[in-house]
């Protein structure tokens, strides 16, 4: 039997991929509108040269780029302070370059090269570093909520005054793990931001035809945790809402959601032709709420000049592309290492 078709005007509650974007949110400085820019660009063009790397056929298996998304990451890694753990999915290449891991480590686990965070024998959902309080890079969809308040749990056990971040998408927002998590952290007053990343999406179908209530920012109601739903385009409106999200935790006041309405401009993964989307709506979207073009705007009446942002694209194009050349020449790993760090 077909499903009921949803109503007309449900499917055009989420036409622009941003929410609300205050307009009393604080303006950045210059070092960080630069700091922003530099960052989103660095996860934009390792994207998109994993992309190219994937089409030539040197990284197998899956690969889920971040390309759209980019201020979600960078807005909330600039409201976190060291030691603060991350913790995600398996579209999870920015969150790793966000948090400083080095892109050379990061391609080389990508083509399966003993360079790799996790020696070559990860790949693009499995990676981890402890140094950068970075734990995965998850491919079970959801089970990063359950160990991320995991993290939290032991946080306030220990009473360090750290905070976790556990990203998860619209589609693992209907997991029922998720809401168990909930429930214990809200309980026991974790220090834990749950960090919906609201791509539209999930692996394909739209959230007006799988989401009875697709304001997200709502999904923890039932358990007494805070909610709010922020422009996940606009870089100023995410380090805001983290800020606030993050203080919330470390004050002891438990967990807190927070929705970011964000757009990935490429498929679920590189396999997804995306025919469930219009080209037109991916381009409107692109031309009109970019997050690194806003940036780009906002530098350019800074005194900044066009070959000054030319600048640090050559500069960020370049590490990347000799992240792709080590990534490529790497050795792969010695067979002897097949079972090595394998837990039985």
């Amino acid at each position: 039997m077909a499903a009921p078709k949803k109503s007309a005007a449900k499917e055009t509650t989420q036409d622009k991929a941003g929410g609300a974007s205050p307009s009393n949110v604080p303006p950045f400085t210059k070092e960080q509108e630069l700091g922003a820019f530099r960052e989103m660009l660095l996860i934009r063009r390792f994207e998109e040269k994993a992309g190219q790397l994937y089409g030539m056929g040197a990284i197998g298996g899956f690969c889920h780029l971040y390309i759209g998304q980019e201020a979600v990451v960078v807005g909330m890694q600039m409201a976190l302070r060291e030691g603060d753990q991350v913790i995600t999915g398996y579209r999870d290449h920015g969150h790793m370059l966000a948090c400083g891991m080095d892109a050379n480590g990061v391609m080389a686990e990508l083509t399966g090269r003993r360079g790799g965070y996790s020696k070559g024998k990860g790949g693009s959902m499995h990676m981890f570093s402890r140094e950068k309080s970075f734990f995965g890079g998850h491919g079970i969809v959801g089970a990063q909520v359950s160990l991320g308040t995991g993290i939290a749990f032991a946080n306030r056990y220990r009473g360090d005054g750290r905070v976790c971040l556990a990203y998860f998408g619209d589609g693992a927002a209907n997991q029922g793990q998720v809401y168990e998590s909930f429930n214990m952290a809200e309980l026991w007053k974790l220090p834990v931001v749950y960090v919906i990343e609201n791509n539209r999406y999930a692996m394909g179908t739209s959230v007006t035809r799988s989401s009875a209530q697709t304001d997200f920012s709502k999904r923890g109601v039932s358990f007494n945790i805070p909610g709010e739903q922020v422009d996940g385009m606009d870089v100023r409106a995410v380090k805001a809402a983290g800020d606030k999200a993050v203080a919330h935790c470390r004050a002891g006041n438990g967990p807190f959601i927070l929705e970011m309405q964000t757009y990935r401009y490429r498929g679920h993964s590189m396999s997804d032709p995306a025919k469930y989307r219009s080209r037109e709506e991916v381009d409107k979207i692109r031309n009109d709420q970019d997050p690194i073009e806003q940036v780009r705007k906002r530098l350019l009446g800074l005194d900044m000049t066009e070959d000054d942002l030319k600048a640090i694209d050559a500069e960020v194009r370049k590490v990347v592309n000799e992240s792709a050349d080590f990534a490529q020449h790497d050795p792969e790993p010695d067979p002897s290492e097949v079972y090595t760090d394998v837990y039985r």
